[in-house]
């Protein structure tokens, strides 16, 4: 009997359809044929711009791994992930990455979360038991990552504060909520198709192994582990890291109390403190810190040339239904409906463009704050923005890197959960805004 085709195939091809034909009467033919090239170029231009953010933290990743640190912090939740994940052995590389991702995710570091996904979702693509249709694990993964909970939504913050909104941060709690909310939707989903749909058993093969580390988290490879000049110095540089915090921010910036702005600038330490701490408990674990960094560093230019063709696609598709007005006359279709819930006619192009595209929303969304920072239309988008996930780039991204063609339902888990994101989203925000 033959396999239906992923859901991805129909979205897809009725968004190039649709987008056709509504050109055809709107007569924006020229404009889809534009957008169609500038999409390709632009999702040709965006592999490339990523070659530099995945072959650097493939390569810090390669190091925690080399160091053990994988294995570590795998054990220290082992019983959530066990559950969400128990075609996944406790001990393989896949758990510690997808951890790792998650967290990112959670503090609002996209730059260093993405190659953490493509990391774990390689490693997830070694157990696969059918190469290029997603196991049930990398399903609920790719379901956790379009409804992740945010903790920190900084960018939505930052543009509210631009704008003068009187209070930039109040978003903070029911951004969490709603995206809680869209995760156990996501976490649930997943597992009903996954009980209807079990994987095949995999075939006979050898225990997954982590690389690098034995049992007890040693290197299995000949280590050189710093002398005492080495640790001196090491840790010298951990106190003088730690003396600079007091300096830059009360002593330099004179912020003596806690206040919002602090927490935005702190954000901004996270990533190079991440940075350090891997290298240095790679270093102190007598890793080549250097050689694993590079050796690391090799998967991220593999990885972004075989992304190319999904983003392409992905791109072409999102670009011709917006240009071709296809999403406003939706936005048009569905407001009569909005409207009985509460939902504002201004804020749904942040809510039909936030699974399509994550710049667009993101325009959409600080055209809506600009123009009335304070109002609830404001307050929805900015928590919107923050709640729901870009699907349809994560599918592309985390898939195509492992030659994923059948994504199975992954694709729908990922848009049920966008919309009860948006449902927490629009209910938190009429409960707890105040004009």
């Amino acid at each position: 009997m033959a396999k239906r085709p992923s859901a991805i195939n129909v979205i897809w091809l009725y968004l190039i359809l649709l987008s056709i034909l509504t050109a055809a009467y709107s007569g924006k033919m020229e404009l889809i044929t534009k957008a169609s090239f500038d999409a390709a170029k632009n999702g040709v231009m965006l592999a490339i711009t990523l070659i530099g953010a995945m072959a650097l933290w493939l390569g810090i990743m390669k190091v925690a791994e080399n160091a053990g640190l994988m294995k570590i912090v795998s054990r220290a939740i082992r019983p959530i992930m066990t559950w969400l994940f128990p075609a996944v052995p406790a001990d393989h590389p896949a758990m510690s990455a997808m951890i790792m991702n998650i967290a990112a995710n959670m503090l609002g570091l996209g730059n260093a979360a993405t190659p953490m996904g493509i990391k774990a979702m390689g490693e997830l693509d070694k157990l696969n038991p059918r190469k290029g249709t997603a196991s049930n694990a990398m399903c609920l993964f790719l379901a956790i990552n379009t409804s992740n909970v945010s903790l920190l939504p900084l960018g939505v913050i930052a543009v509210r504060a631009a704008a003068g909104a009187t209070s930039p941060g109040a978003i903070l709690i029911p951004t969490f909520i709603a995206t809680s909310t869209a995760t156990l939707c996501a976490i649930t989903l997943a597992k009903f198709f996954a009980r209807r749909s079990p994987d095949p058993a995999p075939p006979a093969q050898e225990e997954a192994v982590i690389p690098a580390a034995s049992e007890n988290g040693d290197a299995i490879e000949e280590v050189h582990r710093p002398g005492m000049v080495g640790k001196l110095l090491a840790i010298g540089v951990i106190i003088a890291f730690f003396a600079a915090i007091p300096f830059h921010y009360i002593i330099a910036h004179h912020l003596p109390h806690f206040n919002l702005h602090l927490i935005t600038r702190a954000t901004g330490w996270l990533v190079p403190t991440l940075m350090g701490f891997f290298l240095l408990f790679g270093y102190f674990r007598g890793v080549k810190v250097y050689e694993s960094l590079t050796d690391g560093a090799k998967e991220g230019f593999q990885v972004a040339i075989r992304i190319i063709p999904f983003l392409v696609a992905i791109f072409v598709a999102i670009a011709m239904f917006r240009e071709s007005g296809a999403l406003d006359l939706l936005a048009r279709v569905l407001s009569p409906l909005t409207s009985r819930i509460g939902f504002p006619i201004e804020a749904l192009p942040v809510a039909l463009l936030r699974p399509l595209s994550g710049t667009g929303s993101f325009a959409a969304m600080t055209e809506v704050i600009n123009r009335a920072p304070d109002s609830f239309a404001s307050f929805l988008v900015s928590v919107l923005q923050g709640s729901t996930e870009t699907t349809f780039y994560v599918l592309a991204v985390y898939f195509g890197s492992v030659g994923i063609r059948r994504s199975r339902y992954a694709l729908t888990v990922g848009l049920l959960a966008d919309a009860v994101g948006i449902g927490a989203a629009l209910g938190i925000s009429h409960l707890m805004f105040r004009v």
